[in-house]
């Protein structure tokens, strides 16, 4: 419970109860203070044994640390039978990444010079952003266009 609490902050709880109750009356405070806590605990395990009883057998390994969702979701994880542990080894994220990156270059690569050749005509008459018709490149960067004077937006009848 105080698993936290060092000598020097001890130290200063014992002068400050010396401080404030007295030397007289500080046995008494700390015991009255032990015998609440305890008191407190024999009422959450009573509460807790009432629960248990309350639920039936098919419960009796349930445990209500179980029910912090850190502690549940660890449990879940550390359980073998949902293969997780085969799934997180077998999958390495930068092998993966390095993979996808070659891809694309080589595709980049591949297609840039039939592009080239084949577009060579079309690139005055086009912009760079949108690609000529058969490169099979796609332009990531395209900004939808605007519609024209005479191109409606569609018809929405719910919106109305």
């Amino acid at each position: 419970m105080f698993n936290d609490i060092g000598l020097p902050e001890l130290a200063t709880l014992i002068v400050l109860g010396v401080l404030v109750f007295g030397p007289d009356k500080l046995p008494k405070v700390i015991q009255d203070v032990v015998r609440t806590i305890r008191k407190i605990r024999e009422f959450s395990e009573s509460a807790k044994q009432d629960i248990r009883q309350e639920l039936g057998p098919e419960f009796k390994d349930f445990e209500f640390e179980d029910l912090n969702p850190k502690t549940f979701i660890r449990k879940q994880l550390d359980n073998d039978d949902l293969g997780l542990k085969e799934i997180r080894n077998g999958f390495d994220l930068k092998k993966e990444m390095a993979e996808v990156t070659d891809a694309v270059r080589s595709y980049d690569s591949d297609s840039a010079p039939a592009s080239s050749s084949s577009s060579s005509s079309s690139v005055a008459s086009s912009s760079p952003a949108s690609p000529a018709p058969g490169s099979g490149r796609v332009d990531m960067t395209k900004k939808p266009e605007s519609p024209g004077r005479d191109d409606r937006p569609p018809f929405d009848a719910d919106a109305t």
